[in-house]
């Protein structure tokens, strides 16, 4: 009996990820309700927090499945890329763009959840943080051989970071950011002179 209960409980957190991601892809995080989820699902109200502790931890579930495409997604492209180490960081950004243009709302998700002032990151969300930094630290290496790690992983943030923060701006319609068809450009001329 325990196992069918389990069973259930597992198909049930299955179908509440699959149609949190269809609705976060849709309209984004901030029309996410629980009530919709429910109905979605054809459970109770209370079955979802049967499941997941509350709606951020279900959130939490869908970013986890986000961040795992987004992964493959820089994989692939480095798989196809260039030897050189710079070429290497521009088709990783670029990739990064591409991703974000073509998921904008659930790629938000990842960074627009909300925690607890002063609260860690989920374990996930570090590893999957992790494993990007690793793929940006890896052709950095080559261009600053005289970089200590330490050195390597601030300028791996920072470089993370200002990719991040120009994806952003011009990819939010309301900003004064860069103009979307311009950012792979943009881009490239910012990682080509850090190279020199």
């Amino acid at each position: 009996m325990a196992g069918k209960v389990q069973a259930r409980r597992a198909a049930l957190r299955d179908t509440l990820i699959i149609n949190a991601e269809r609705r976060i892809a849709a309209n984004g995080l901030k029309t996410l309700r629980a009530r919709d989820l429910a109905q979605d699902a054809g459970c109770a109200l209370g079955a979802i927090y049967n499941v997941f502790g509350d709606l951020d931890d279900l959130v939490l579930a869908v970013n986890a499945r986000t961040f795992k495409q987004l992964g493959a997604t820089v994989a692939e492209a480095l798989a196809d890329a260039p030897q050189d180490a710079t070429q290497q960081l521009i088709v990783m950004s670029h990739a990064y763009h591409a991703f974000a243009a073509q998921h904008f709302n659930l790629w938000r998700a990842l960074f627009d959840i909300e925690r607890a002032r002063g609260e860690a990151a989920p374990e996930w969300y570090l590893q999957e943080m992790a494993q990007l930094f690793a793929y940006i630290d890896a052709p950095l290496s080559v261009i600053f051989p005289d970089h200590d790690a330490e050195t390597r992983g601030l300028l791996t943030r920072g470089l993370f970071s200002s990719v991040h923060g120009i994806v952003l701006l011009g990819l939010d319609e309301a900003s004064a950011g860069v103009p979307a068809p311009h950012l792979d450009r943009m881009i490239s001329l910012i990682l080509s002179h850090l190279a020199k």
